[in-house]
């Protein structure tokens, strides 16, 4: 098994922007990068005429504490409400 994972997220810029610094404190992640753009599908909330704007978010983690890091992130991201983006490992 390999010490870290790489954890990735697509979500509404908003949802990120609110949620950087809180997933930077979660236990085990070591780096946080954010990029931002626009996306015409997968949100709901569109600024742009077809287009609303996006955030990839990308977590290097530890491996051991990967479970408890992918239900912050649910939880910090807003994931339960519908439209908001997705988390891939």
């Amino acid at each position: 098994m390999t010490k870290y994972v790489e954890i990735g997220a697509l979500v509404e810029k908003n949802a990120c922007d609110d949620a950087y610094e809180e997933i930077y404190k979660l236990e085990g992640v070591e780096y946080v990068v954010v990029e931002a753009g626009r996306s015409n599908d997968l949100f709901s909330e569109r600024q742009f005429g077809e287009f609303g704007e996006a955030a990839i978010l990308t977590v290097i983690a530890d491996s051991k504490k990967k479970d408890a890091i992918l239900g912050g992130l649910y939880k910090l991201l807003g994931m339960d409400e519908s439209s908001v983006g997705l988390i891939y490992e």
